[in-house]
């Protein structure tokens, strides 16, 4: 199923809520073929059973095919509200293929659980940002905000520099209410010679840990692009960024095992930031098929409770 859910297969289709619908739909159907099968239910319906849960709310039929103690949830625990905090960073633009972009890559994927959230009742908003945090739509679960966000999501254009740390601090005061914070972003530093990119991490991160003593559950969904991640180049190349205009030349070939240790160290760096948080962190790049993320969100709302 992965293939039919993988950026190429969508490439052809123009229109952000097919897109959305063709990936909630075929990841659902992958989940009744998988070891998740029966997931989907069990994870709108129950919550693990907590010491201090009277037993009689245990639910022996779950505990009989899974060998695990489930209570029924009560209505008011099912309704979990979502926030789509997106990075519209011109770097979100870039590509080296004739696949996605980072930033379509982000639209399908918020487009996909945003329609798997009204499915399953949740509330689901949208929040975006560069330098500062743009104009908003609130949560809600009805139907027709799913046309909602996907049109917004279709406007939408990555351009100039970004923020996070700043962004982030706005949206834990901005959230009143216990919600899910999904982030989409490349997390890419910024170049102004002031702070390092481990600096710059630690920024980051500082901002998530306010979301999370603030209360909020979040999951990092930290998009690249495949050729940032294996980074296919030979020989005299000049990288230009997008957001600064910088331009450095190097040697590909001699750079290559440089820049991939480079790599594996700024994604664990906010792989252990995240994890000291408790915080889901989901690195992804612009191959990867949307089940992937999928699946992390599943288990993400599994483990809310």
């Amino acid at each position: 199923m992965s293939s039919l859910l993988s950026p190429e297969a969508l490439q052809s289709i123009k229109r952000l809520d097919l897109r959305a619908r063709m990936v909630v739909r075929g990841f659902l159907q992958g989940l009744h073929s998988s070891p998740f099968h029966g997931f989907s239910v069990q994870f709108s319906e129950h919550r693990r059973y907590n010491r201090g849960d009277d037993p009689k709310l245990i639910d022996w039929l779950v505990y009989a095919k899974t060998d695990k103690y489930f209570v029924k949830r009560f209505e008011s625990e099912t309704n979990l509200v979502g926030y789509l905090v997106i990075d519209l960073s011109k770097s979100m633009g870039f590509t080296e293929s004739q696949s996605m972009t980072k930033f379509e890559y982000v639209t399908c994927l918020a487009a996909a659980l945003t329609y798997l959230m009204i499915m399953q009742q949740d509330p689901v908003g949208l929040i975006t940002f560069d330098e500062k945090l743009h104009a908003s739509l609130p949560a809600r679960s009805r139907r027709g905000h799913l046309g909602d966000v996907i049109a917004r999501l279709s406007n939408l254009k990555p351009a100039g520099a970004t923020d996070v740390p700043a962004a982030l601090t706005q949206v834990a005061a901005m959230l009143k209410q216990h919600s899910l914070v999904m982030l989409f972003s490349d997390l890419w530093p910024a170049d102004d010679g002031e702070k390092s990119w481990q600096e710059q991490i630690a920024d980051v991160v500082s901002s998530l840990a306010r979301l999370r003593h603030a209360g909020h559950d979040v999951i990092v969904f930290h998009v690249l692009d495949a050729a940032e991640v294996e980074f296919p180049y030979d020989g005299p190349v000049q990288f230009t960024d997008s957001e600064s205009g910088q331009s450095v030349s190097v040697d590909a070939s001699g750079f290559r095992d440089d820049y991939l240790a480079a790599l594996a160290e700024f994604r664990d760096a906010f792989r252990d930031g995240c994890n000291q948080l408790q915080i889901d962190y989901v690195p992804l790049d612009t191959s990867m098929p949307f089940d992937t993320a999928l699946t992390e969100y599943l288990m993400q709302r599994q483990g809310r409770f």
